[in-house]
């Protein structure tokens, strides 16, 4: 029964394969999107190709979508105008001139602790980091996969074990209906089995302190910073560094943070894990942008023309990005609606030894993410397995849970194709393959640690 729903997988495979083979994510995102519609249409090619262009509309269509979108647009905007207004360079020179960022370890340490700081939207926390931190690593000699390693890998672990936020409210609801006597309490203990998102964030932290990189990492070259490229100096492109202030970074910046949680707590009638994170942020970039936008024209940065020309091109700069993340959303309802993740679910219904429950989770959990570029619909499906199975085991709920939890993060954060992924990137001005490529490795090795701290547990500590 199993084997014939295997085919179910081909989609994402084919995806994943072209993504690295062609390191186009577009191409991959695409075709991965077309060939599940086809398969689902018994190859019916105009069928396929009728389920696919309605799926790409759906997404477009789709409330939430059309608020990312609108914010990655201006956040191009946003951070070209901060670059050429001189407001990254004068935020350079003022984190030196006060000794906070001075050395290569310090630039490094900045966006883990933004990351680590920022938790109840890993968006925010990706684009806040990556932005204030990608001249830094430029001017020390760090290269932009290093950054895409250190928020990536660490806004979506920390967003999942500080679950003050969107992640605890939806989770809280998969944990409903279960017969559980404390289930905050159940949430609240997934912390402390959840092994992967705490191994990830060592080495996160390890990273920055040492400053040392192991595998495809050891490869990627730093951007060549200097002031003249970071800002155009001539009258027709844009402003001379002369005219920066760090206030044209640090105000938008601060706006979105502060906005966004106050957003938060005002959609989610007082309650910050039940707001519109979505909603939340767009507006927060969009009061930023007109910020931004009003500073620098009352400051006679730019003319209202070359103002509206300069976002323009910022935000034309990120329209690829923007492109992937609509494809992205296509195609994780595609191979959902296709059975993808039913299928994989399927593979645990066989008998497996106790300390095995656990480790298969997590890797069934990291599969299905990976496949389908999604950690929220992993949860959807893996919860309902995981709990009844303590039931029956007598292992702790918190801890098959955390299984879960772990293995979706780890997925989602090393597939080409997740969103979470793709943001990162974009957030810190990585070619995306080139991040998926060189952070691989590092997940890898902490997802191994994590099933063999489970089998650990159960033999040593739960003694099962």
């Amino acid at each position: 029964m199993v084997l014939d729903n295997a085919y179910t997988l081909l989609p994402p495979l084919v995806a994943i394969v072209i993504a690295v083979w062609r390191k186009n994510a577009i191409t991959a995102l695409l075709v991965g999107v077309a060939l599940t519609w086809l398969m689902h249409n018994g190859l019916d090619p105009i069928a396929g190709a009728k389920d696919t262009f309605f799926g790409l509309a759906a997404v477009v269509a789709g409330e939430g979508n059309r608020r990312i979108i609108l914010f990655s647009l201006l956040i191009g905007a946003l951070l070209l105008l901060m670059k050429e207004s001189g407001g990254v360079n004068a935020f350079i020179e003022r984190l030196a001139q006060k000794k906070l960022v001075t050395n290569r370890r310090q630039a490094s340490l900045l966006p883990s602790i933004i990351g680590t700081s920022i938790f109840t939207d890993t968006n925010l926390s990706m684009f806040t980091a990556g932005i204030a931190s990608q001249n830094l690593f430029d001017k020390y000699g760090l290269s932009r996969a290093r950054l895409a390693f250190l928020i990536d890998s660490t806004c979506s672990p920390v967003s999942i074990l500080l679950l003050v936020n969107g992640w605890g409210a939806y989770i809280l609801g998969l944990l409903d209906g279960y017969q559980l006597t404390d289930t905050v309490g159940v949430l609240i203990d997934t912390i402390f089995f959840n092994f992967y998102p705490i191994l990830i964030l060592i080495f996160v932290y390890y990273t920055a302190i040492t400053t040392r990189v192991y595998g495809p990492m050891r490869a990627s070259k730093a951007n060549v910073y200097t002031a003249i490229d970071t800002a155009s100096s001539s009258a027709t492109d844009g402003p001379t560094t002369r005219r920066g202030k760090a206030r044209y970074l640090i105000v938008p910046m601060v706006l979105i943070c502060v906005m966004t949680i106050a957003l938060l707590l005002y959609s989610g009638d007082g309650d910050i894990r039940r707001g519109s994170g979505s909603w939340s942020v767009m507006w927060a970039v969009i009061s930023a942008y007109l910020v931004l936008c009003f500073m620098l024209l009352k400051d006679n940065v730019f003319t209202t023309a070359l103002l509206v020309t300069r976002s323009g091109k910022g935000m034309m700069e990120l329209l690829p990005v923007v492109v992937i993340l609509i494809l992205s959303f296509a195609f994780g309802d595609a191979v959902k609606a296709y059975g993808t993740g039913a299928y994989v679910s399927e593979l645990l219904g066989q008998s497996l030894p106790l300390a095995l429950i656990a480790p298969m989770l997590f890797f069934t959990a990291g599969v299905m993410a990976f496949a389908t570029g999604t950690s929220w619909g992993t949860f959807a499906v893996l919860i309902p397995i995981a709990l009844p199975l303590a039931m029956t085991t007598g292992l702790p709920p918190a801890f098959l849970v955390a299984a879960v939890l772990g293995g979706g993060i780890f997925g989602d954060h090393s597939s080409p194709i997740s969103d979470s992924t793709i943001i990162a990137s974009m957030a810190s001005g990585c070619d995306h393959i080139e991040h998926v490529k060189t952070q691989l490795p590092y997940n890898l090795v902490a997802a191994a640690l994590t099933m063999c701290g489970y089998v650990f547990y159960v033999f040593v500590i739960f003694k099962g």
